[in-house]
C-alpha cells in the first residue's frame, strides 16, 4: 500500500524531546560559527545533526552515521519554478542541467563522481534545487572540492555550446517525460486551472519549450547571481565522517566564496475560486479519468495536517473509503485522494479512473455520492490511531538510509529555516481529532468550488464530466523578451588563492561491511538464508514460492499474476480492508509480486511485531479467500490495463524485443498475461495454480534485520505446509529463441508521437558471475552503461537528440540479452539509429582505449561501499547469491577480475558482442511520419503488429 501520508508529514517523531546542547562540542575553524546540536534521546526517530554557518552566509548540517563507509553530500538552493519570471518558465530546472557541465576547475562533475564508485544527480521543484551525491567515505573531500567549484566558480565555464545542448537536452526530457507519457499534462493542466497567471505555481517546473527557445546565455548568468549565492544554500553532509575534518575542508573549499544578494524571504500565496472550473484535456490514452483539485490552507499548520489525515482515511490504501467504495465494488478501476503541499499554497484532490467509455460524468456522481456517505459516517479514533501506527513505522525505517536522513534535514532546513522540526509535527498529528477532521472536510472540501479535469481519450469529448468552462489562454511573452534587462547584477569573483586544479586525493581505504550470511534447509521445504543487520529494530522478509509465470501454460498467459493479486483480497475470513487495518495497525506491510521463476511475498516490521505479522502473512498465503466477487473485479482491472500498456512507447518496444527474440508463447508473454488469456480464466485457473506452486517445497526466505540465526531458524521452522506438493511441481518453461535474422528495422505505429522509442537488440547470455556476460557486462561500461559512455555522449550531450541513451547486457537463468536504447526527437530518428550503429561498430572493430579501462576500474572498484546499506539491498544481495548459488564473496571475485582484465580481453567480448550486424532494429513512433526516412538507411523496413492481446 503507498504510503502517501509519509510525503505530506515528511517524517513524524513516534518519541518527543530533542536535547539541545548550550556550547558547541566542536572546535571550529574560524569563519564557522556553531549554531546548535540537536541530539535526540535514546531510540527516537530525529535524526541528530550539527547545525553551523560560514560568514559567507552558508548553512552546514553534520550528521555522523558509522554504520557503513559511505557519506552522501546535498547542496541545495532555495529557488525553484515558483522564482522564475513569468515568460521564463523551466529555467530553474534548465539550469540544473547546466550545473553538470563543468565548471572553472571541474571538466565534467559526473564523471569525477562515477569513477570513485559513486552515483550523483539533480532535481528541481516548485521551490527548491537539489545536487546531491553518495560517495565512498574517503572521497567526501573529492565532493566538497566539486559542489564548491561550481557554486563559486560555473560562469567562466559556461558555453554558447554547452548551452544550446543542454537546452535540447531539457526539450527532450519534456517529451520524454510528459508529451509522450499518458496522461504526462495532467498537473499542468491542473495548474493553469487552478492558479491565475503569474502565480508562481501556475506554470510547469520542466517549463514549456517556447518560453525554453526565448532564453540566452545573459539569462543564465543573471539566474545564477541572483540565486546561487553561498546565503542561499544549505549543505548537508552525512554518514562516516569526522566533524572536526569536515568542517575544515569546508571551510578551505567554500569559505571564500562571496555572498550573493538577499533573498527575500517567501509568504504563503493560497488561493480561492468563486465557482467550479470544468477543464477538458484529450490524450492519448485508454481510461477516461477525473482529476477534482480543490484549493486549501498553507502549509505545516493544523490545518494542513487534518486534511493530511483526511486524505489518507478518505484515499490511500485497500480500506480507505473511495476504495472500499467504487473500486472493491468494481464501479471504478482505481480512486483515491491526496492533500499536497509546496512552500506557497497547498491542494486537496481527489480522482477517479474510469474503464473504456466510461462517462466521467458519472465518475463525478460516483464520488460525490462516496464523499456525502463519508460524511454521514464520519471517522473514528481507531482511524488516526491506525495512522499513528503507520508514521511510527515509516520513521523507523526511514532511519535505514543515510540519504533519506540527510534529504530530510536539507528539505526542512531549505524551507522553513529549521531542520529540527519533528516534534512540531507530531504535537498537531497528537492534536487531530476525528470532529477537526471533518470540520476541515466541510470547510475546505464539501460544496467547495474545484478544479475538474477531464482526461478523455482523443476525439471523445463525449465523456467529460461536464464541458468547459474554462480553456487556458497563455500570454504572448515575446515582448517581454525583447525589453532590456533591468539592473543587472554584476559578476561575484571568488579568489583563487587555493590551487583547485588538483583533484583531492582519497583519505585512507573504506572497508566493505558485506553482509554475514548464514542458512539452513528446513524440513518443511524451505531454504534459509539471512543476516543480522541491528541498525533498526526492523525485519525485513522475503518468501519466494515457486509459482512465477515461466511455469504458467501456454493458454493460461497471466494466471501467476492474478493469482497473486487474489492473495492480497484477504484470507482466514479477513477481507483485504481488514488485512490492510490489521497490518497498518502494526506498522507492518505486504505485498505479493510475481516473477519469472518465483512469487515473492514480501513483508515489512517492526521487530516487537513480527510475530503477529507472520500470524497475518501466514493466515493469507494457507487460506485464501479466493471469492467469485473479487476474482471478476480483478480481471477486468487486468484486462483495462493490458488495454492502457499499449498508450506507453517504452512498453510497445519492450513488446516487440521479446516478439522478434523468442517463438514461444510463455517467453512472448508480456508481464502480467495476454488478454485472449485472461478474457477465458475462470476462478478455477487460479486456484489450480494455486494449488500446484504455492507450496514450501523449494521454497526461499530471506531474513534481514534485527534478528539472531538462531531466531530466525526458529521462527522459519514454526512456518507449516499449508498444501501437500503436487505430483507434476514448478515446471519451467523454456526458451525458445527465433533463428538469427541479418539486421531489419521493425516499425511499430504510435501515430502523433513527438518522439521515437529506439531499440537495437540481441540474444545475449544467460548470467553468469564472472565469466563471458559479466566480462561482456565490463565492455558495456563504456559503450553505453554509464552516463559519461560514448552512446550517450553522442546522442545526448554531442547532438542534443535524446533525454538519455545507454545500452546494457541482460542475464537470466537461461537466456539472456544485449539492448540499446535512446527515447529522441522524431525529426531525429533516422540520424539517431546512424549514429548508434557507428558507435557500435566502432567498438566491435576497435574496441576502447586505456584510459576507458582505466574509468571502468576506477568507477567499479569502490561501488560496494554503497550497495549494502539497508536491508532491502541486503535482502537483494542474499538472494541473488541464492538464486544463482554464487560463492558469498563472488564479488571479489569480479574486482579481482576487474583488476586483471586486460585491454584485449576487454576488447574481445566487444569484437563478439557489439557487432550492429547481429541486432535487430525496432522503432516506436509514428510511422506515416518515420518510414520514409528509415528506408534510407538502406535496411529493409516491416512494419510490426504485436500480438500482445
Amino acid at each position: 500500500m503507498p504510503r502517501l501520508l509519509l510525503a505530506t508529514f515528511f517524517l513524524l517523531s513516534v518519541l518527543s524531546g530533542c536535547q539541545l546542547t548550550g556550547s558547541s562540542p566542536t572546535q571550529t575553524p574560524e569563519g564557522i560559527t556553531w549554531v546548535k546540536t540537536v541530539s535526540p534521546p535514546a531510540g527516537s526517530a530525529q535524526v541528530p545533526y550539527q547545525q553551523f554557518e560560514l560568514d559567507n552566509g552558508l548553512t552546514v548540517l553534520l550528521h555522523e552515521d558509522h554504520s557503513d563507509p559511505l557519506v552522501n553530500v546535498d547542496v541545495r538552493y532555495h529557488v525553484g519554478s515558483a522564482r522564475e519570471e513569468p515568460g521564463k518558465s523551466g529555467f530553474a530546472h534548465f539550469f540544473e542541467h547546466m550545473m553538470f557541465e563543468g565548471s572553472e576547475h571541474v571538466d565534467d562533475h559526473g564523471k569525477r563522481i562515477k569513477e570513485v564508485g559513486g552515483y550523483n544527480n539533480g532535481s528541481t521543484n516548485r521551490d527548491t534545487t537539489q545536487y546531491y551525491q553518495t560517495v565512498p567515505a574517503n572521497e567526501l573531500e573529492r565532493v566538497l572540492w566539486l559542489e564548491s567549484d561550481r557554486m563559486g566558480f560555473l560562469l567562466d565555464a559556461v558555453s554558447q555550446r554547452k548551452f544550446e545542448v543542454q537546452r535540447d537536452t531539457v526539450k527532450n526530457e519534456r517529451a520524454f517525460r510528459i508529451d509522450n507519457v499518458p496522461y504526462g499534462r495532467v498537473n499542468e493542466t491542473i495548474n493553469q486551472g487552478l492558479y491565475p497567471e503569474g502565480h508562481p505555481y501556475s506554470w510547469p517546473v520542466i517549463g514549456y519549450v517556447e518560453d525554453l527557445d526565448r532564453v540566452d546565455v545573459d539569462d543564465l548568468k543573471q539566474f545564477f547571481l541572483r540565486w546561487y549565492g553561498p546565503n542561499n544554500a544549505t549543505l548537508t553532509i552525512g554518514g562516516d565522517i569526522d566533524v572536526q575534518q569536515t568542517l575544515a575542508w569546508v571551510k578551505k573549499y567554500f569559505g571564500d566564496i562571496p555572498k550573493g544578494p538577499t533573498i527575500p524571504a517567501t509568504a504563503p500565496q493560497p488561493v480561492t475560486l468563486e465557482a467550479d472550473r470544468f477543464v477538458t484535456l484529450e490524450d492519448k490514452v485508454s481510461q477516461p479519468v477525473l482529476v477534482m483539485t480543490f484549493p486549501t490552507s498553507i502549509p505545516e499548520t493544523d490545518t494542513s495536517m487534518r486534511l493530511s489525515v483526511l486524505a489518507n482515511v478518505l484515499g490511500q490504501g485497500r480500506d480507505s473509503v473511495l476504495y472500499q467504495s467504487l473500486v472493491q465494488t468494481g464501479q471504478l478501476l482505481s480512486a483515491g485522494a491526496s492533500h499536497q503541499c509546496g512552500e506557497l499554497a497547498c491542494t486537496f484532490e481527489i480522482y477517479g479512473v474510469g474503464r473504456q467509455g466510461q462517462s466521467l460524468a458519472e465518475i463525478r456522481t460516483l464520488l460525490t455520492q462516496t464523499l456525502t456517505q463519508f460524511e454521514a459516517k464520519g471517522i473514528s479514533d481507531e482511524d488516526i490511531d491506525q495512522i499513528q501506527s503507520m508514521v511510527e513505522a515509516d520513521n523507523i525505517f526511514a532511519l535505514q538510509s543515510v540519504d533519506g536522513k540527510v534529504s530530510q534535514l536539507a528539505s526542512d532546513y531549505t524551507l522553513y529555516g529549521d531542520a529540527d522540526r519533528m516534534n512540531q509535527r507530531l504535537s498537531r498529528l497528537d492534536a487531530v481529532t476525528p470532529k477537526l477532521v471533518m470540520e476541515s472536510y466541510r470547510q475546505w472540501i464539501k460544496d467547495k468550488p474545484g478544479v475538474n479535469v477531464s482526461v478523455v481519450p482523443a476525439g471523445r469529448t463525449d465523456l467529460v464530466a461536464a464541458p468547459a468552462n474554462f480553456n487556458y489562454q497563455r500570454p504572448d511573452y515575446r515582448e517581454m523578451a525583447s525589453t532590456p534587462k533591468a539592473n543587472p547584477l554584476a559578476l561575484r569573483e571568488t579568489p583563487n588563492d587555493l590551487d583547485r586544479t588538483q583533484i583531492p586525493p582519497p583519505h585512507g581505504d573504506v572497508t566493505v561491511n558485506i553482509p554475514r550470511i548464514y542458512r539452513a534447509d528446513l524440513d518443511n521445504g524451505i531454504h534459509l538464508a539471512g543476516t543480522v543487520s541491528r541498525e533498526t529494530p526492523t525485519v525485513t522478509l522475503q518468501l519466494s514460492l515457486p509459482a512465477g509465470s515461466l511455469m504458467e501454460p501456454n493458454d493460461k498467459r497471466g494466471v501467476a499474476e492474478l493469482t497473486a493479486s487474489m492473495i492480497t483480497e484477504g484470507g482466514a475470513g479477513m477481507s483485504a480492508a481488514e488485512l490492510t487495518q490489521a497490518l497498518d495497525k502494526l506498522g507492518s506491510q505486504m505485498s505479493v509480486n510475481p516473477g519469472g521463476y518465483h512469487t515473492t511475498v514480501t513483508v515489512t516490521s517492526l521487530k516487537k511485531h513480527l510475530r503477529e505479522t507472520l500470524q497475518l502473512t501466514y493466515q493469507v498465503l494457507s487460506a485464501p479467500t479466493f471469492s467469485e466477487q473479487d476474482f471478476e473485479r480483478l480481471k477486468k482491472q487486468a484486462l483495462e490495463s493490458m488495454a492502457a500498456r499499449a498508450d506507453d512507447a517504452g512498453w510497445l518496444a519492450e513488446q516487440a524485443t521479446s516478439q522478434l527474440l523468442y517463438q514461444d508463447a510463455t517467453f512472448r508473454a508480456p508481464q502480467g498475461g495476454v488478454a485472449q488469456d485472461v478474457e477465458a480464466m475462470t476462478l478455477a485457473d487460479v486456484k489450480r495454480f494455486y494449488q500446484q506452486h504455492y507450496v514450501l517445497k523449494d521454497s526461499e526466505f530471506i531474513v534481514v534485520g534485527d534478528l539472531s540465526s538462531e531466531h530466525a531458524i526458529n521462527l522459519a521452522n514454526r512456518i507449516q505446509p499449508w498444501q501437500p506438493v503436487p505430483e507434476r511441481h514448478a515446471q519451467v518453461a523454456r526458451p525458445v529463441p527465433r533463428d538469427e535474422k541479418s539486421p531489419q528495422i521493425w516499425l511499430v505505429d504510435k501515430p502523433q508521437a513527438p518522439q521515437t522509442s529506439i531499440r537495437m537488440v540481441r540474444h545475449g547470455m544467460p548470467y553468469d558471475a564472472t565469466g563471458a556476460m559479466f566480462k561482456t557486462r565490463l565492455a558495456n561500461f563504456n559503450l553505453g552503461g554509464n552516463f559519461n559512455a560514448r552512446i550517450n555522449q553522442n546522442l545526448r550531450q554531442d547532438k542534443g537528440y535524446t533525454y538519455g541513451a545507454h545500452s546494457g547486457v541482460y542475464g537470466g537463468r537461461q537466456t539472456g540479452t544485449i539492448e540499446v536504447s535512446a527515447d529522441v526527437r522524431a525529426d531525429a530518428s533516422a540520424e539517431a539509429i546512424k549514429e548508434l550503429w557507428r558507435e557500435m561498430a566502432h567498438a566491435h572493430e576497435n574496441g576502447f582505449t586505456e584510459q576507458e579501462l582505466a574509468y571502468l576500474r576506477q568507477s567499479s572498484g569502490q561501488q560496494d561501499a554503497l550497495n549494502y546499506e539497508t536491508p532491502w539491498e541486503k535482502a537483494g544481495l542474499i538472494a541473488h547469491i541464492e538464486a544463482y548459488n554464487l560463492a558469498d564473496d563472488y564479488r571479489e571475485a569480479q574486482k579481482a577480475i576487474l583488476y586483471s582484465l586486460t585491454r584485449q580481453q576487454l576488447n574481445a567480448q566487444a569484437a563478439r558482442w557489439f557487432d550492429p550486424n547481429d541486432y535487430q532494429i525496432i522503432v516506436v513512433g509514428d510511422a506515416e511520419r518515420l518510414e520514409g526516412g528509415l528506408r534510407q538507411l538502406g535496411l529493409p523496413v516491416n512494419r510490426l503488429a504485436l500480438d500482445y492481446r
